[in-house]
């Protein structure tokens, strides 16, 4: 890496660690650290958002996916769209009832403090599983940007992040992230008008692309082995985002330190907008770069983006776009670890030890994100070493961990709409959803088994369609499970 290149992702380090040390002055509680005060804007919860649900290999892979493809991968984000209109008419009103402080403290009053406490377990869980994949992730690029090795970009990454994420709270994550979604996007921008002047102008890398189809939008085919069709965009994307953003703690954290329930809608529905253009643009970076003639075939796709960087971006601008590649990594472990923190401090911390003092729980809650940050790294470095040496599908297979577990949640949250389900209905359903799921994410390496081989047509199930089943699977649960007799043991969950 060149030496100005260097020198910008210095700069952009120095300025996160900034920002951290100047939103913690005026903390005093808990809910100051955790939510900001609930005093945050809506348009930088919107724009936090977005730069939360988008990791370092997003960035990354979405242009591979442009220049080996179309831009069919866009469907998606219609269902994106679609998902935060329901969660902001359906599940948000209820998040603004009193004073709740995680996602999972509405489901106390409804189940009991038994299945409060299950699916925040289950959110630490494959929160911290997902994120530490994503961590090792995003460092192969970095590492490769920089010339840094892989557990040294993890252990910086982490390192500054948890600085921040530390000394911050929520407030200097938020802010961050919109520091770091413009990094990126600026450097999207860059890179694609670069791409464009390699391909010979604007009008003949559109002319190229046209011809060769790979600007076709929407694809009818009704086919679900298919990962991006219409429906399958329309109904797979609405409830994933239904659950990552109506049911996770890592999105829900940020709608709560909005102003009011109407601050929060804009915000929700806002970042479904920016989500499409911000997908277009790293979609259009892969095309353009595919008419540019630098996609080869014998280059893996995610490789594609980082490439083109290395040897085609003038000195600086490089920088600049590594430094947004660094930007969306460390957005995905500082929501990670103040999400989880939070999580932990009031779902399982408050209510075991029955401390709820605001000054004590922000004790409590700072060492907590200490904890988890050291973990997260912890975890990055041990899929690092996992995967050394093979050919590392553990990635690719740890990533599908979220839809594992968001239908379970999902299902709860609307099975709390009913009456009929209890506590222990729930309770069995998520853990049987998630046992299910387990099956269905890894059907195709358990398929090799002759005892396993039924599981082969489960295979075919584009990753789309994993949440819309594990969805469906805890509402049938949940539902027949409330038709057996519940005994003397009615109120299991409550207590």
């Amino acid at each position: 890496m060149k030496t100005l290149d260097l020198a910008v992702v210095v700069v952009y380090f120095v300025l996160t660690l900034g920002l951290g040390l100047w939103v913690a002055r005026s903390q005093k509680s808990a809910n100051d650290y955790f939510l900001g005060a609930r005093d945050l804007p809506a348009w930088a919860i919107l724009l936090s958002i977005v730069a939360t649900e988008t990791s370092a290999l997003t960035v990354i892979s979405v242009p591979g996916i442009g220049a080996r493809g179309d831009l069919t991968f866009l469907q998606l984000t219609f269902g994106y769209l679609v998902g935060r209109i329901g969660v902001a008419i359906w599940l948000l009103p209820g998040y603004f009832r009193g004073e709740q402080e995680t996602a999972y403290a509405r489901l106390e009053s409804r189940f009991g403090v038994t299945t409060r406490r299950l699916v925040s377990v289950v959110f630490l869980t494959t929160r911290f599983m997902g994120d530490g994949v994503r961590i090792f992730a995003g460092a192969i690029p970095l590492a490769l940007l920089t010339g840094w090795t892989i557990p040294t970009a993890i252990i910086a990454m982490g390192g500054v992040t948890l600085a921040y994420t530390w000394f911050g709270g929520l407030k200097a994550v938020v802010w961050a992230d919109v520091v770091q979604l413009a990094v990126y996007l600026a450097g999207g921008v860059a890179a694609l008008v670069i791409a464009w002047q390699l391909a010979g102008g604007v009008g003949a890398s559109i002319s190229m692309a046209s011809s060769a189809s790979k600007l076709r939008l929407v694809d009818v085919s009704l086919n679900p082995s298919l990962p991006y069709t219409l429906v399958g965009g329309l109904v797979g994307g609405a409830m994933l985002s239904a659950a990552s953003h109506g049911t996770d703690h890592l999105i829900v954290q940020r709608l709560l330190a909005t102003r009011s329930l109407a601050a929060a809608r804009v915000a929700l529905i806002g970042s479904g907008v920016v989500v499409m253009f911000q997908f277009l643009l790293f979609l259009m970076v892969g095309v353009a770069i595919w008419t540019a003639g630098l996609a080869p075939e014998g280059i893996p796709a995610d490789q594609l983006f980082p490439q083109f960087i290395l040897n085609h971006l003038p000195a600086g601008l490089a920088g600049l776009v590594v430094a947004g590649i660094l930007a969306a990594a460390m957005s995905t472990i500082s929501s990670s670890i103040n999400a989880l923190a939070s999580s932990m401090t009031h779902d399982l911390y408050a209510g075991w030890s029955g401390r709820r003092d605001p000054a004590h729980l922000l004790r409590v809650g700072k060492l907590f994100s200490a904890l988890w940050g050291l973990s997260l790294i912890a975890g990055a470095l041990f899929f690092y070493l996992y995967a050394t040496g093979t050919d590392t599908p553990v990635v690719v297979l740890a990533l599908s961990i979220a839809s594992i577990t968001y239908g379970a949640l999902l299902g709860t949250y609307i099975l709390a709409a009913g009456r009929r389900a209890q506590g222990r209905d729930v309770v069995g359903a998520v853990v049987i959803t998630v046992l299910a799921m387990l099956l269905v994410v890894f059907a195709r390496p358990l398929s090799a088994y002759p005892a396993l081989e039924w599981l082969a047509p489960v295979a075919r199930l584009a990753w789309p369609w994993y949440v819309p089943l594990g969805t469906l699977l805890a509402l049938s649960t949940g539902i027949l499970l409330s038709y057996l007799p519940h005994g003397t043991n009615h109120n299991i969950g409550r207590r």
